[in-house]
């Protein structure tokens, strides 16, 4: 093994960036070039097919069979202008992937020969087997049937020779296998909440759409590397590791010149996703050594997902064409800053209003903070469930670090929205509104610039900040599905809505002018949203301790944060706006915690593994090469001469004696460990002692591995090293 890792490494030390050509087109002319889109569809449907297909992607009309069969026609015929031969339903399981299953365009012609067909049927719907995915219970094995049905909203894209149709997953029964089915009705919520509110302001407003831009970071790690680490290959995580002398101290990485292989890597995959239609726009370093980030133009909401996951499949696939791996864990190296996936949100409508920026006028800034505030007071009764929305057993070590946001959700704001909250929190209604005459009804809110300019500086503790124009959901996890925390926070931003609606409306009937009314109850929601608010260190110990004491949700154990998504509160949430059922979210907390489960487990046993056929052989090789130089050593010199000349092997074979010891007594303790945690019943008992047994054991571990690593002989170590790993681009 020692071998194989100095053969990868001196291999990748040679290797040159890969040829990338450079497309005859600019952008713009070959941007979405495999994707159906409105373009397309204008060209390949009838129009009154057309007419009727944007209507169900813009308001959700239902689909008739014999348009659906005319799509399909259209459809296939552009497809197969492109090279493709298949189709498949791609849609995303609670695995924090995606699935997808072939179907070639082939059909018997009753002559005893083939024709290509592809219907309005094989279109919207399939029924792919659900008996592989993770599902909570929700259905028996034997049961294997499940649909998917096409989500027009989301457009049909080409990858090599099939056609993919972006689809929801659901059970014979009715209720979600997937992330699509309940982000949907999310946004749906969401938007007819929104434009309730928003006919306070303008009742000329018909739809309020969520927007998401999303930050993607990721390490690279050259493939030869990665294949001499199995717990790379396995886990997507090095389970051991000292840190480099040099990692990222000098903050030399961040922003600076993109290495030549990388860019490679990074020019291929712009071409690729931008002829799928994402809008990839920046692409740089990120702190870490072979740690980058792309981020896209903001979309769309659901069809920001959608392109998340195709990016994550895309990048993969890229970097493999580059001799890179890509690893999308949150935490690969230890002693490094990890990754993450900065969630961007807002609201806008089909006036053109960014519901989250300031306006012009008194009574645009009264709608701005009209939404702020509510958006606010989602985030502080739900802190919980927003934190048990991020969390997995890889974004738990990410979170709580000193590099990313703690594990308490709070708000920040900025000196200046603070102050206005402050002034209407502390005015009374006399003070804020006054009549005047012909003119009607006046503001005494300050103006606030269009854009904000805040002196302040930008909190990077802060897990949810407002960030000028949108919030900014900073605790999301790189591998994670955007989904998981869109549907929580535009369910939980939809029940405020429609509370604060009914708050407002109830005052108007008692006979408050609507103004008046607004006001009274933005100020009420200031005053009892504002322990979420917080503009300091996010990482200090003084913070937690302060958070507690507001009734913040402070639960660090990761099988013990999922408990939020079945509090009384968060079910009444989800079922009042319709999103999900009781049944459905126990479901999903059975698919968290067990998968939670097998995450730690595959890494003990992965740990085990390495620990006992790697590390110790290694290092007992070279405890025995220092037993014989000290055998030596007083064959050559006297006893007292030879004594002082060995000392130090002396302490170095004590020292690997003691750490082999005790590798070996915890590998043995685990696999006891896990024996006894695999009998619990309760997937939700059988995480926390998971949580709360094994995963410290990995830790113990990993800390006498790590000294070995700076004890042994470098030519004898198996695994290639940080250095290596971090630095080889």
């Amino acid at each position: 093994m020692s071998k194989l890792r100095f053969r990868v490494v001196e291999t990748a030390f040679k290797k040159k960036a890969a040829t990338v050509e450079t497309p005859a087109e600019r952008p713009s002319e070959y941007f979405a070039k495999y994707v159906f889109n409105r373009e397309k569809m204008f060209k390949y449907l009838p129009g009154a097919v057309y007419a009727k297909l944007t209507d169900a992607m813009d308001n959700g009309a239902p689909l008739e069979r014999a348009i659906a069969d005319e799509v399909a026609a259209g459809m296939k015929r552009w497809a197969t202008e492109l090279g493709v031969t298949h189709y498949t339903h791609w849609f995303q399981p609670l695995t924090e992937g995606t699935a997808e299953k072939h179907d070639a365009f082939v059909e018997h012609d009753g002559k005893g020969g083939m024709m290509e067909e592809f219907s309005g049927k094989l279109l919207v719907q399939q029924e792919p087997d659900a008996s592989s995915f993770p599902n909570g219970g929700i259905r028996n094995t034997f049961e294997a049937r499940g649909y998917s049905a096409w989500d027009p909203s989301s457009p049909v894209f080409v990858v090599d020779d099939t056609l993919c149709i972006p689809t929801v997953f659901i059970a014979y029964t009715g209720e979600s296998l997937d992330y699509k089915t309940p982000l949907l009705k999310a946004l749906s919520a969401v938007g007819k909440a929104a434009v309730d509110v928003c006919r306070y302001f303008n009742p000329e407003v018909k739809k309020v759409v969520a927007y998401l831009g999303w930050e993607q970071e990721y390490f690279l790690v050259d493939e030869g590397l990665y294949a001499a680490r199995p717990d790379l290959l396995l886990t997507g995580r090095t389970l051991m590791g000292h840190e480099a002398s040099k990692n990222q101290q000098l903050e030399d990485h961040y922003f600076g010149a993109i290495p030549t292989r990388v860019a490679a890597f990074m020019k291929d995959l712009e071409i690729q996703a931008l002829e799928l239609g994402i809008p990839v726009k920046t692409r740089h370093n990120e702190v870490a050594p072979n740690q980058f980030e792309l981020a896209p133009i903001f979309e769309e909401c659901n069809l920001a997902v959608d392109h998340n996951m195709l990016l994550m499949s895309l990048m993969r696939k890229v970097a493999r064409s580059h001799g890179f791996r890509l690893l999308l864990h949150e935490k690969p190296f230890k002693g490094v800053n990890g990754s993450g996936k900065h969630n961007n949100w807002s609201l806008g409508t089909d006036t053109g209003v960014l519901l989250m920026a300031p306006g012009k006028t008194a009574e645009d800034n009264l709608r701005f903070i009209t939404f702020i505030v509510n958006t606010l007071m989602a985030v502080y009764h739900h802190n919980g469930l927003l934190k048990a929305s991020i969390m997995s057993a890889t974004n738990a070590h990410r979170l709580g670090a000193n590099e990313a946001p703690p594990a308490i959700i709070s708000s920040f704001l900025g000196k200046q929205l603070t102050q206005v909250l402050d002034h209407i929190e502390e005015s009374g209604n006399d003070d804020l509104v006054s009549l005047a005459g012909k003119q009607g009804m006046k503001l005494d809110i300050p103006q606030i610039p269009e854009l904000l300019i805040d002196n302040t500086d930008r909190n990077r503790t802060s897990p949810f900040a407002f960030t000028g124009n949108r919030f900014e959901f900073r605790a999301v996890g790189s591998e994670a599905n955007c989904a998981s925390a869109m549907i929580a926070l535009n369910a939980a931003v939809a029940e405020q809505l429609a509370r604060f609606k009914q708050d407002v409306d109830a005052l108007i009937e008692k006979g408050e002018p609507k103004i008046s009314a607004i006001i009274e109850i933005i100020r009420r929601y200031i005053k009892e949203c504002k322990p979420v608010r917080f503009d300091g260190n996010g990482y200090s110990d003084e913070w937690k301790a302060e958070a507690a004491h507001r009734g913040l949700d402070c639960e660090t154990s990761c099988p013990l944060i999922f408990d939020n998504y079945l509090k009384p509160a968060s079910i009444a949430m989800f079922e009042s706006t319709g999103v999900m059922t009781r049944k459905e979210l126990e479901a999903r907390n059975e698919v968290k915690w067990e998968t939670y489960t097998k995450k730690i487990q595959i890494e003990a046993r992965v740990l085990g593994d390495l620990a006992m056929n790697h590390i110790i052989p290694v290092a007992t090789e070279y405890q025995s090469k220092l037993i014989d130089n000290v055998y030596k050593m007083k064959e050559l010199f006297p006893a007292e001469k030879a004594s002082q000349l060995s000392a130090e092997n002396m302490k170095l074979i004590e020292e690997i004696a003691q750490r082999t010891i005790f590798i070996t007594e915890h590998v043995n303790a685990m696999v006891e460990a896990r024996k006894v945690a695999n009998k619990i019943e309760s997937e939700r008992e059988k995480a926390i002692a998971y949580h709360d047994t094994i995963a410290p054991m990995l830790e113990e571990i990993r800390y006498h591995i790590d000294k070995l690593e700076l004890i042994v002989d470098n030519q004898m170590w198996t695994l290639p090293k940080y250095r290596e790993l971090l630095f080889i681009r």
